[in-house]
């Protein structure tokens, strides 16, 4: 009778190593230990180096928290599924051109209006302008690209550089005319910020998001048959024209909200959900789009803990975000290339 080899030492090793360990556990139980991960740095963001009130602490903060959360479900669900939709890993809506058009349209309020007519116009109204314009803009540009036709990547690759390329072009031809004062009120107004939410834009993004939500999550079965391609997703019986079409619409619209919320964050999506995949080890999107959410909000609050705390607000969470994020996107395409 047939019998297995005894394993070698270096299989045994192998599969007492953390990465075995991490296979063998459940994307349940992953999910749960981001989510034990979320609450306790929720509390220590909240309740630690307190310099005053602590309920005046925990009023500003929970904002600060509040839109963590919203953006990071924001980035983190509409990254998921637009790789879905794409059938790629590396394209995300901001590497799209979405962050230079919003660049473009702030940059044409306050050359047109000026920074005065920028600073104190209604938020609500700037706001809602922001994502009507970008919206639209997501939706023609979605549609050309992957309405009809399948493209290649590196079509999708050209047309994202060569949009925001031209966008962030115009964008600095009327920076270079403005008087140094607009200028300054539009650079702050380019750096993402989310410690100083806007109550009011805060709760009305939070709704949009939860609406997005509310339409993506009984897609998420259908997700999974996207996963497989056009030609079988249609032989399934899935609408697919249609199906991606309202998902490109979904994401449209919550990538738009987050933007004019609190700023472009370029490369945010692209690390939250390349990390999902690797922690969720599944490929169906009940557990990669709450575990790119999770993640989001890992990154976004210890990463604010950090600066807060270790540097003193030693720098911008954006900037640094930015960073990880381009030296993460080159190594995947790279390693795309190299295979």
């Amino acid at each position: 009778m047939l019998t297995d080899p005894a394993p070698t030492t270096s299989a045994r090793r192998a599969d007492r190593s953390p990465r075995a360990g991490l296979r063998r556990t459940g994307p349940a139980v992953r999910l749960a230990a981001l989510g034990v991960l979320v609450l306790v740095l929720t509390a220590v963001y909240l309740v630690t180096d307190v310099p005053g009130s602590l309920s005046y602490a925990l009023e500003k903060r929970s904002l600060t928290v509040l839109a963590m959360l919203v953006v990071a479900t924001a980035v983190g669900v509409s990254t998921v599924v637009f790789h879905t939709i794409t059938q790629n890993r590396v394209l995300t809506p901001s590497i799209m051109g979405f962050d230079a058009f919003y660049v473009l349209v702030s940059t044409v309020v306050v050359f047109t209006a000026g920074s005065a007519a920028f600073l104190t116009a209604d938020p609500f109204v700037l706001w809602a302008v922001q994502v009507a314009v970008m919206v639209a803009f997501s939706v023609v540009l979605f549609t050309w690209l992957f309405g009809g036709k399948r493209r290649s990547i590196h079509l999708m690759l050209l047309v994202g550089i060569v949009l925001g390329t031209f966008f962030r072009s115009i964008s600095e031809w009327m920076q270079r005319m403005l008087d140094p004062l607009d200028f300054q009120v539009l650079s702050d107004a380019f750096f993402a910020s989310l410690t100083r939410p806007d109550e009011t834009l805060l709760l009305l993004t939070a709704v949009l998001v939860a609406l997005g939500v509310a339409a993506v999550v009984p897609l998420l079965r259908t997700l999974d048959v996207l996963t497989l391609g056009e030609p079988a997703a249609v032989g399934l019986g899935v609408d697919h024209r249609r199906v991606v079409l309202t998902l490109f619409t979904v994401v449209s619209v919550m990538v738009a909200a987050s933007t004019a919320l609190v700023g472009p964050v370029l490369f945010f999506g692209l690390i939250v959900a390349n990390l999902a995949y690797s922690w969720a080890g599944s490929f169906r999107h009940v557990w990669t789009v709450p575990t790119a959410v999770a993640l989001g909000v890992v990154c976004l609050l210890g990463g604010q803990l950090v600066l807060e705390r270790a540097l003193g607000f030693g720098g911008a969470l954006s900037t640094v975000i930015d960073f990880a994020g381009g030296l993460f996107f080159l190594y995947l395409v790279l390693r795309k290339g190299a295979r």
